[in-house]
């Protein structure tokens, strides 16, 4: 009896033990998968020094916003029914022959929402064009910009002679006001960054277009007043988003409108694209002087430039006058506008006030006619001995 006590005695306390142990070791699994998934989480901020070493890595970035022509908008542009590939591969190459090596592409929320897989073979296919023709991309996740109403499928016409008449914002008003669609925009976030989070075709990952921008007289009539004060804190929280993904490119958002040589001054919204950007970017269709100015006042952040938008011929926003500023300063140049097609953007900005019945005699944005031919041959020429001189060295 005392030998069944003592025996039961030693196999209670090999269970308690062999229990301690295996909680131990699941204990430790958990705390290693944790500290795994913490230091993903943790994707900091780029330091001045991880960034500089990354822009080193790079050529002189020089390239354009594309669209296809035969896109009114980003919708169009990604949809399987209107995905024009043999279209991209064509101006692409017209891109490559006068040496451009980036372009700046938008996506948009409902792409993913409709159809995140086709999205992605879509993207995939886009970025092998654009391998082929040595260009990298800089993609952009959200914008604030032109039509509050995006809708899935067949596209609007454009409005005759009117600038940017189809194009949408992401994410729309509705959504933009209804926090219970924010998890959908989280998981666009995270899943379209991880997809392509180690994928070297493409260059950065431009967060927020002009978070801040209200639209002007295009539609300002049905824009609503708290919009920045909604986006202000999306925008952080899509920032954590996309670092959640731990891609390998940088990530950026670009302030547009503003006087950014004191920090005590700034606006919030500025404040935080700066602050949460891996590499800095801004958009200047002012004077070579002013955008001059800009990029004295952003060095102070010690890291990369990057001009996201540029080139407003009647602003005095020209390649001949910014180029050479770029390039003195190593500042990357993406101008707005590449093909002449259904976006319109040959025509201003006041086209949505003044009425044209013509195109412009001096186009506004726009490097090529929709046939290939230059609008201004002297401008590719330009473009082609910068990029040629400072990239094949």
């Amino acid at each position: 009896m005392k030998k069944t006590k003592l025996y039961l005695a030693f196999m209670l306390v090999g269970m308690l033990l062999l229990s301690c142990n295996r909680a131990k070791t699941n204990s430790e699994a958990n705390n290693k998968k944790n500290q795994a998934e913490q230091s993903v989480d943790k994707r900091e901020i780029w330091t001045k020094e991880q960034a500089n070493s990354w822009y080193a890595k790079q050529p002189w970035l020089v390239g354009s916003n594309y669209n296809p022509s035969t896109a009114i908008n980003q919708l169009e542009m990604w949809q399987k029914e209107t995905f024009d590939p043999k279209r991209i591969d064509q101006e692409l190459g017209w891109a490559e022959q006068i040496g451009m090596n980036t372009m700046r592409v938008y996506l948009h929320d409902l792409l993913h929402k409709d159809d995140a897989k086709g999205l992605y073979e879509r993207m995939n296919t886009f970025l092998g064009i654009a391998d082929k023709h040595h260009i990298k991309i800089v993609f952009v996740l959200f914008d604030s910009c032109w039509d509050p109403f995006p809708k899935s499928g067949k596209q609007r016409d454009p409005k005759p002679h009117v600038h940017n008449s189809g194009w949408v914002q992401s994410p729309g008003q509705k959504a933009l006001q209804d926090a219970t669609q924010y998890p959908r925009l989280e998981k666009y976030v995270k899943e379209t960054i991880a997809e392509f989070k180690d994928d070297n075709r493409v260059l950065a990952w431009d967060v927020w277009n002009e978070p801040d921008n209200m639209t002007g007289p295009s539609y300002e009539a049905v824009e609503i007043k708290n919009k920045p004060a909604l986006i202000l804190p999306l925008l952080e929280k899509a920032f954590q988003w996309a670092r959640s993904s731990n891609p390998s490119q940088p990530l950026t958002s670009g302030v547009w409108v503003g006087d950014w040589s004191d920090e005590t001054k700034m606006q919030p919204m500025h404040k935080l694209q700066l602050e949460q950007s891996d590499i800095i970017s801004f958009h200047n269709y002012n004077t070579p002087k002013d955008f001059e100015k800009v990029i004295k006042q952003l060095q102070r952040y010690g890291k990369p430039l990057l001009c996201t938008e540029y080139m407003a011929r009647p602003n005095g926003s020209t390649f001949e006058g910014f180029l050479p500023i770029a390039r003195k300063y190593n500042v990357g140049m993406i101008n707005w506008g590449f093909v002449d097609g259904k976006s319109q953007t040959k025509y201003s900005w006041d086209s949505w006030t003044k009425k044209y019945n013509s195109e412009p005699k001096l186009w506004f944005h726009e490097v090529f006619h929709t046939d290939g031919t230059p609008y201004k041959k002297s401008e590719t020429d330009f473009i082609k001995k910068m990029t040629s001189e400072a990239n094949n060295k």
